[in-house]
């Protein structure tokens, strides 16, 4: 089969290779632009809005030389008269005509300062971004990219600019033009690699922050510096709303045979991020900066990073979780509500349609009655069995194992059991004993040696597993068997512009900002790193929160093997989690593993579902959304706390977080009696002989800041002859706190 591409691809297009406007053609110079990227396989031609007609006028308005006379007055008054929305010159503009916006991406005047730190330039900057955002609307051109800030100290500037822009019309979408990281500032960083990197992502932050995660605002990565090596600095930007990948030819560099490649590490990251679909936009092909292959060749390789990428192969695979999802990754699903409600036959369908789960089952099943003794009668209760999947499974085992089996099927879903008795009567013949109501209430004729059930959610008990089963249990025999005879619910720190934009689109009252969602994750990126962090407080990547087993020992039963409350089924664990690298935590990811029987299981956790159940389809993971950002920087912690909570009527969750870093711990000491004590070195050390460093007196220090004036201010702490003492072992410091989430169930919850 023939690959079929479904990442778009434009070619960019500078002022200089635009021709000149000629009449006597049939099509404009644009139009002949647009028709030859097409005849290349382009989906898109990305142009600049203006020219330099326009930049030199803007100029000769706005930056003046200051002097006063009649000339410059007359050109204010231009420039005022300009303000109030005196619009283009026809000269001015590459696109004139509604039929030359069709397959065009335009760029915005580079030369716009909207981060100049010159308040006046800022201003006219804005003007003209505006004049030019309500020029595409005007032509129907769908995207304009913005130029990249430069300024950091002026980046909330900008970012009041872009949202002026996206307030002035309700269609053009705008994207950022971001540089992976700014080589001349990475140059600057003495053995902080990530410092550096981290410099343009955090002006990206600020943008789409002080933007409100505006549905309309994207991002357009620049990867005109090589790629990091560090896949996990990397791994953020594919959390963003990244909708352009901008690669200019320089970008490249020549194989052995003088074609066009590119650096491994930019390989790599295009293969991870081109799932998600950007538009790749590629620059200067035209240049011959490469001995071999031709303009054509770029475009060619990039359908080759395509074609190679492990994530695209797995999407066009039958049978993968990939391919399953495809039109479900990041959208939001609420979990089911298997009491309250009778699923319908559809839902049924889609989850029979995931052959690793019941192989799994069915193996379990097996292995139990091969452990049973050899001519024993064998009572098997599948509970909640729906339209009979598990009921089949157990069939074939007990086939397999040839041993003797009475089998039952427990069913509350009135629908589903005409199903079962169907089956019954057409394939099973006889061989199976259905029953209907719910487990929690029915009897049994006989008790079962092995209880079989399906009812685990993305979180392992969010589907209330632990509560049906309760009610099972008392019809289990002593030393008998459940399959699954535990799950254990895990948790990890999430970053997600798209899912925290979906939540907010979606949040129209506070029920959606605090309902867990089930999600097939895609641009996400999971905030935690397997280090200890700083003091070694913090666990795994992905950690553990409880477990359940099953059959339970611990609960009090009444006079029917009923619990008297569900108190025993209450939880709650407090996670620490080691943040490497700065990100923003938009919620937290669930997930769940369990076993059915012995060394038989089922996995969603991402480091071990290859190995447990590889391509299992019934299960996407779960979605704990925060209703507000919280930023962290690099080589901080974050402290996560979950509770599992129940009352009579409903089961429901409550989460929360708070955010630590290492600050050095830093006191005053007598120079005296610091200079009395000198390590053997001759390096300083501190009263208990630890290794400190001394500031100086004209050192910067974060807790002496400068005397007011206005103040009587304490004599300094050098001129007491005393020095500031940094201790190498580091304090833990609050830096952040989010609000307890869905308290007491007030926005979403499980019916019992």
């Amino acid at each position: 089969m023939q690959f079929e591409s479904k990442a778009s691809t434009a070619l960019h297009h500078a002022l200089s290779d635009i021709p000149r406007y000629d009449n006597s053609k049939e099509k404009t110079p644009l139009q002949t632009l647009v028709a030859n990227a097409y005849a290349k396989a382009y989906n898109y031609v990305c142009v600049p809005l203006t020219n330099e007609n326009w930049r030199s006028r803007w100029r000769e308005m706005c930056v003046t030389n200051g002097e006063r006379g009649s000339k410059n007055m007359l050109i204010e008054h231009r420039a005022e008269v300009w303000r109030t929305g005196g619009g283009f010159k026809q000269d001015e503009v590459l696109i004139t005509r509604l039929d030359e916006s069709d397959g065009v991406i335009g760029l915005v005047s580079d030369w716009l300062e909207l981060d100049s730190p010159d308040h006046w330039i800022r201003h006219d900057s804005e003007i003209a971004l505006l004049q030019e955002v309500s020029y595409a609307s005007y032509l129907n051109v769908q995207t304009v990219i913005l130029p990249p800030p430069r300024n950091r100290s002026q980046v909330g500037s900008y970012a009041r600019a872009v949202n002026s822009a996206l307030s002035c019309t309700s269609s053009v979408q705008i994207s950022i033009r971001i540089p992976l990281y700014d080589p001349k500032r990475l140059s600057l960083q003495s053995g902080s690699s990530d410092e550096g990197l981290s410099h343009t992502w955090e002006m990206w932050d600020s943008i789409r922050t002080i933007c409100a995660y505006h549905p309309r605002l994207s991002l357009t990565l620049d990867l005109t510096p090589p790629c990091p090596p560090n896949p996990q600095l990397l791994a953020r930007w594919t959390a963003e709303p990244t909708r352009f990948l901008f690669l200019p030819a320089t970008t490249f560099i020549a194989n052995p045979k003088g074609y066009p490649v590119l650096p491994k590490s930019t390989q790599r990251f295009i293969r991870d991020i081109i799932i998600q679909r950007p538009t790749i936009i590629l620059s200067g092909t035209e240049s011959s900066l490469h001995a071999s292959g031709g303009d054509g060749s770029y475009l060619q390789y990039i359908r080759h990073l395509e074609q190679t990428s492990p994530s695209v192969k797995a999407s066009e695979t039958e049978g993968t979780v990939e391919n399953f999802a495809r039109g479900y990754q990041d959208y939001l699903q609420a979990p089911l509500q298997p009491l309250m409600d009778n699923l319908q036959s559809m839902t049924y369908e889609m989850f029979e349609k995931d052959p690793v789960k019941y192989a799994q089952y069915e193996k379990a099943v097996y292995l139990a009655l091969c452990d049973r003794p050899v001519g024993s009668r064998t009572v098997i209760c599948v509970v909640g069995a729906g339209r009979g999947p598990l009921v089949a499974g157990c069939l074939r085992a007990t086939k397999e194992s040839g041993r003797l089996v009475k089998l039952y099927a427990v069913e509350k879903n009135p629908n589903a059991f005409v199903t079962l008795q169907e089956r019954k009567e057409y394939e099973w013949f006889g061989s199976v004993n259905i029953i209907y109501g719910d487990m929690r209430t029915i009897e049994l004729p006989e008790l079962a040696d092995i209880l079989v059930s399906e009812l685990l959610g993305s979180f392992g008990d969010n589907e209330l597993s632990p509560e049906c089963l309760d009610g099972a249990m008392r019809f289990l025999s002593p030393g008998g068997i459940s399959i699954p005879s535990s799950y254990t619910a895990h948790l990890a720190p999430l970053s997600s512009s798209k899912l925290f934009g979906e939540v907010q689109d979606n949040s129209k009252d506070q029920k959606m900002a605090e309902t867990p969602y089930v999600v097939m994750f895609q641009a996400v990126n999971i905030l935690s790193g397997d280090g200890g962090g700083p003091q070694s407080r913090c666990g795994t990547k992905i950690q553990e929160c409880w477990s359940f087993e099953h059959p339970r020992r611990d609960a009090v039963l009444d006079a029917r093997g009923l619990p008297l409350t569900n108190s025993h089924n209450v939880r709650s664990a407090q996670l620490n989690f080691y943040i490497p690298h700065a990100g923003i935590l938009h919620g937290l990811a669930g997930y769940f593993e369990a076993v059915l029987y012995n060394d038989v299981g089922l996995s969603i956790h991402p480091d071990r579902k290859d190995r447990i159940s590889p391509n299992m389809l019934s299960w996407f993971p779960l979605f704990f959304p925060f209703k507000e950002p919280l930023y962290l920087p690099r080589n901080s912690e974050l402290s996560v706390s979950i509770w599992r909570m129940t009352d009579k009527r409903k089961v429901w969750y409550e989460w929360s977080a708070e955010s630590f870093l290492a600050m050095p711990r830093i006191q005053p000491v007598d120079q005296a009696s610091s200079r009395a004590v000198q390590s053997s070195n001759g390096v300083p050390s501190g009263g208990d002989g630890v290794r400190s460093h001394l500031l100086s007196p004209r050192a910067q220090s974060p807790t002496l800041s400068a005397p007011s004036p206005m103040l009587d201010a304490p004599q300094p702490l050098w001129d007491r002859g005393m020095s500031v003492v940094v201790d190498e072992s580091p304090h833990i410091v609050k830096i952040g706190q989010m609000s307890l989430q869905n308290p007491g169930g007030r926005s979403s919850w499980i019916g019992l």
